[in-house]
């Protein structure tokens, strides 16, 4: 090569930036580098920037070292490009080397070595080289400003990022639109988005940048709202095209609003500027109509997608993931990875999350084995949701061996296996967990506290109820809200509910709908249904809206005093003047109401008219009213809708041979009684417990295995007595005194059995 500086040069600027390398590297290297000149290398070394090239950088650089010229090693101008081409390529160590060895520094050197830090995620370096800068009495000029106001937002540290701004308006640079647009997008970060948008109506100068930092600001921080009206007026001035963050902001923010339509208008626009097949705009795009409940549209803006990345791929498995289709998650994982993409952590745990129930457990040990062949299984984020799918798929045991073998588990991963001994009612684990955990984290969340008061609220310990409302006072969480509602509900489950309701009192306006609700609630299953209903009208005249728990504590209210039309009237209004659909808890509720009342046709006709199925707790209802009025013709048909959906309920065997009894139809309790043998059914034996002094003491039906079963027994036959002198009639199972033997086949084992 005759002329290499030409040759280089002139592919340099026709921009055939690799040829140009090429070129370079053509080189001889012996017996002495080829002589270049400034121009030259300084082409070679934007060619290295601009292509992200490091190792065709350090060659260059090597080169340049060793050129015969040695002043071209000192040359302030090359040593900015090398420290710009060393910051571009993620190398900011080789670039601070180039500039401490520099004879001669200028502002310019000064900016490259901070942006170099800023730009690589070390801003606090980079603050550091700012205040050298400074000290050492260099005048910062636009872009030094604009990489220190970026390493500020980067660290979230707006202390800094004002002093930075103050030392801006000195400066004869400040009001330019690179400093400018730097502030705006770090106290909108920050979580200052006032102060971006007092600073964004102050500029004269507005441009891209300028309006998709304030749009990204307000939607980033719950202003959803202001986003759109900003990227309204936007499109409104007519003099910027949006381009695709703006469009990924306002998409994002549509989603999070529900507003399908303003998001549908949107859309329009992208397409008008050929932006909706971008992987950036287009990712969000789906992402809203995946949130607007619209996945069709979802699906078909992500099949439009030129080339998705990993974010859209995973934001599309995961819109399928919420929705429980967890085939079509796991086609588009198939597809993902034949695309030649690597799935990440946030992949499997979309994956994961769509798992639930039996039926999802194989392909939920599936995902779990591919982690283990690419290496996420190290993952703790990872590990935490790959827990909670053991749990939601009912293998509890699977679900204790992930979290002993994650190795660095944070609070999420014990949050999740207590969540996990709370729904598989391993009660007893989650103290000795609970006690593990507190000497492992220096202090417990709000989640964690609640999984002991759900374990509390089932064993009744009020005692450990009573120890973490203390520990809440000790580490400051008195003031939080759901944990405060876990308390209310944990105390009424244990009878304690003066302590409830001092606890309610004592959070005054922090109390939410379900802090009114979970006290309505204690009061109507304890039986203080006044105070219940008195309670719900002070809620409504306070203007606070029910939720569908404080109507189910309302109708069971009024099913335990009898206050038949009052619940009527109240499940009545639900739909209507609170926008509550009915449930079936609701349904069981106002079930209940009316046949506690006596008045099963009524409530026969209700579950006919239901918009769904009865389950297996209305049937219930209706069977054990039926025994209490003696109602034969509607106790069969109760117990034909049990023992359809569970043939093997003991329960409705015994209600309905009672329900025979007490109607003289003995042949029928023979029938059922031969039923219940020839089918293996079983009365379960009642069970209860009580804790004391840290032991558990367990109870069961005519049970003599307890070792103080003499006492036991002994102390029941002085409390009947006492009941009998207080002039309580126990009221027996069946009455056999009218039956007569001779029409019945039913035998002397049937005849000493008692059902209650």
């Amino acid at each position: 090569m005759q002329n290499p500086n030409g040759t280089i040069l002139q592919l340099y600027h026709s921009g055939r930036l690799s040829a140009a390398l090429h070129a370079f590297q053509s080189l001889p290297s012996s017996p002495a580098p080829a002589p270049l000149s400034a121009a030259t290398y300084a082409a070679l070394v934007a060619a290295c920037s601009r292509l992200r090239s490091l190792c065709q950088g350090r060659l260059v650089h090597h080169h340049l070292i060793a050129s015969p010229d040695a002043g071209l090693a000192g040359n302030t101008v090359l040593n900015n490009h090398l420290i710009t081409m060393y910051g571009r390529c993620a190398a900011p160590d080789s670039a601070r080397l180039v500039f401490d060895e520099m004879p001669a520094k200028n502002p310019v050197s000064w900016a490259s070595v901070i942006a170099a830090h800023a730009q690589n995620r070390r801003s606090t370096d980079a603050l550091v080289l700012f205040s050298s800068m400074l000290r050492a009495g260099t005048a910062p000029d636009q872009f030094a400003l604009g990489s220190a106001v970026r390493a500020c937002a980067e660290l979230g540290d707006v202390v800094v990022g004002r002093q930075v701004h103050a030392q801006s308006m000195k400066s004869d640079t400040g009001s330019d639109l690179i400093v400018q647009n730097a502030l705006v997008t770090m106290y909108s970060k920050s979580g200052f988005v006032g102060d971006g948008f007092s600073l964004f109506t102050r500029m004269r100068e507005k441009d891209l940048i300028s309006w998709g930092s304030i749009i990204a600001g307000f939607a980033q921080q719950g202003c959803e709202m202001e986003a759109l009206q900003i990227f309204r007026e936007m499109i409104a001035e007519g003099l910027h095209h949006p381009n695709q963050f703006h469009l990924g902001s306002v998409f994002r923010a549509c989603g999070v609003l529900d507003s399908l339509e303003y998001g549908e208008q949107i859309h329009s626009l992208s397409v008008k500027y050929r932006l909706d097949c971008n992987s950036y705009a287009g990712c969000s795009l789906s992402d809203m109509y995946a949130r607007c409940k619209k996945l069709e549209s979802a699906r078909k803006v992500f099949y439009g997608i030129d080339a998705p990345d990993l974010v859209s791929w995973n934001s599309i498995i995961n819109a399928c993931s919420v929705e429980g289709l967890l085939s079509e998650a796991m086609v588009l994982f198939s597809d993902m990875r034949d695309s030649g993409l690597r799935p990440d952590g946030i992949t499997v745990r979309g994956l994961l999350c769509a798992c639930a129930g039996c039926d999802a457990l194989q392909p939920g040990r599936l995902i779990h084995s591919y982690l283990f062949k690419v290496g996420l299984d190290g993952d703790v984020s990872v590990c935490n949701s790959l827990l909670s799918m053991y749990a939601r798929c009912m293998d509890f045991s699977s679900a204790m061996d992930v979290f002993h073998e994650t190795r660095d588990r944070d609070v999420v991963t014990w949050n999740s296996i207590l969540t996990a001994c709370v729904l598989h009612q391993h009660l007893e684990v989650v103290f000795e967990l609970f006690n593990l955990l507190q000497r492992s984290v220096p202090s417990l969340d709000g989640i964690s506290l609640n999984n002991v008061l759900s374990a509390s609220a089932e064993l009744g310990y009020l005692e450990i109820v009573k120890q973490v409302h203390a520990y809440t006072f000790k580490v400051g969480l008195v003031n939080d809200t759901m944990l405060s509602n876990g308390l209310i509900d944990t105390y009424a489950k244990c009878g304690s509910l003066d302590d409830a309701a001092k606890h309610f009192e004592m959070m005054g306006t922090n109390c939410d709908v379900f802090s009114w609700s979970s006290l309505i609630v204690g009061y109507a299953q304890s039986g203080y249904a006044r105070k219940a209903l008195d309670l719900f009208a002070r809620m409504r005249n306070l203007g606070i809206k029910p939720n569908h728990v404080t109507f189910v504590g309302v109708l069971t209210a009024c099913s335990r005093v009898g206050f038949v039309d009052e619940g009527c009237y109240y499940y009545s209004i639900m739909e209507p003047e609170h926008g509550i659909l009915p449930t079936r808890e609701h349904c069981s509720c106002v079930i209940d109401l009316l046949a506690r009342a006596g008045r099963l046709t009524e409530a026969a006709k209700f579950v006919d008219q239901m918009p769904f199925e009865p389950d297996i707790v209305m049937w219930k209802t209706l069977l054990a009213a039926s025994k209490t009025h003696n109602d034969v013709e509607m106790g069969k048909r109760a117990a034909e809708g049990v023992l359809n959906i569970d043939p093997s309920h003991s329960a409705a065997y015994v209600l309905l041979c009672n329900i025979y009894a007490a109607s003289g139809d003995w042949n029928e309790f023979a029938r059922l009684k031969k039923a219940m043998r020839s089918s293996g059914v079983k009365k379960s034996p009642g069970k209860s417990w009580v804790k004391l002094k840290g032991e558990l003491k367990v109870f069961i039906v005519e049970d003599r295995s307890h070792p103080e079963s003499e006492e036991i027994y002994t102390m029941l036959d002085i409390v009947g007595m006492e009941m009998i002198k207080a002039g309580y009639v126990p009221k027996l199972p069946c009455q056999y005194t009218s039956f007569d033997h001779t029409n019945s086949d039913l035998s002397d084992e049937d005849m000493s059995m008692e059902y209650g």
